[in-house]
């Protein structure tokens, strides 16, 4: 089971190596961890974009690009359909984001002819190393979905427990949050998870062990669990994925995470026939390594699937 994002390269680096297709290559942040996933042996890469613009920033960085394929698109979309195009296609295994916005990247991704659409809601998962935390969380959905419903909640569940087996662990934890830990009918967060936890019970939900609602507390921290006398509960401080109830808790969370307390983490959409890497323009250099090493992984996963 991968405990920290070391775990997940080592894991990466037993395997056939991947191959990720970047649209809108022409960004120094992403060919930056580009070249260093290739030098650390986690990802080849195919770049798409402006010629011209990716052999001037790669100068700058002392990047060889006799390395990499290059495909040569100066408009942004057509560039980000040849390089989604790749993943569908088989040429490459994992998609990521360039110098695109993200709502053109995302029409990419769904595109009839050459996207990745896999017949289910897409939904992003944040996994997070965090200091003092002897296992990698997974938090979903920080980013993607606004305010999932009780059948995108089952969905998000699915995509994220694809992940958690990809990187070990084989039946994960799942903690639906919540401000308290009992069901309150005028708080809708409460009422969902407590149907997640039923659905679980029942086999609807397969793969994970459902345990709702909880407050953060409770998810992720043994003594809180013990001061409140909660040892009966499934989950008891031990949770391996975070549901959020909305988008706004999950993006709080995270972004807390990301500027107070000393962590790693890498970001993906799943949902998809192949990993999406979605990182944002905020994203420091380690996190989109972090990033690429997770969506090889996955792909790994997908494959022997």
């Amino acid at each position: 089971m991968s405990r920290k994002f070391d775990d997940l390269i080592s894991k990466v680096n037993s395997c056939s190596t991947k191959t990720v297709a970047v649209a809108v290559a022409q960004d120094a942040p992403v060919l930056e961890a580009v070249k260093a996933a290739k030098e650390r042996k986690i990802a080849n890469a195919i770049l798409v974009g402006d010629e011209a613009k990716i052999k001037e920033i790669a100068a700058d960085l002392d990047m060889d690009l006799s390395e990499y394929e290059i495909i040569n698109e100066t408009d942004d979309y057509e560039a980000a359909l040849k390089a989604v195009k790749l993943v569908h296609d088989g040429k490459a295994d994992m998609y990521m984001k360039g110098l695109i916005d993200t709502k053109s990247f995302l029409k990419s991704v769904l595109d009839k002819e050459a996207g990745l659409r896999n017949n289910r809601p897409l939904s992003h998962v944040c996994v997070f190393e965090i200091e003092g935390v002897d296992k990698l969380l997974f938090l979903t959905d920080v980013a993607f979905m606004t305010y999932p419903t009780l059948e995108d909640k089952v969905s998000i569940i699915e995509n994220t427990v694809e992940i958690c087996n990809a990187c070990g662990i084989d039946m994960p934890k799942v903690a639906p949050l919540a401000a308290v830990e009992v069901v309150n009918p005028k708080m809708q967060a409460t009422v969902d998870a407590a149907e997640l936890t039923k659905m679980c019970e029942e086999g609807k939900i397969p793969g994970c062990i459902v345990d709702g609602p909880l407050s953060m507390d409770l998810a992720i921290c043994p003594e809180a669990a013990a001061h409140k006398g909660a040892e009966n509960r499934k989950i008891v401080g031990d949770a391996d994925i975070l549901l959020f109830p909305d988008i706004h808790a999950g993006n709080l969370v995270y972004k807390t995470l990301v500027h107070t307390a000393k962590v790693k983490n890498g970001n993906i959409i799943t949902g998809t026939k192949a990993p999406v890497i979605l990182t944002s323009r905020s994203d420091d250099f380690e996190t989109k390594v972090n990033s690429i090493a997770l969506g090889s992984v996955v792909a790994e996963a997908l494959r022997n699937k």
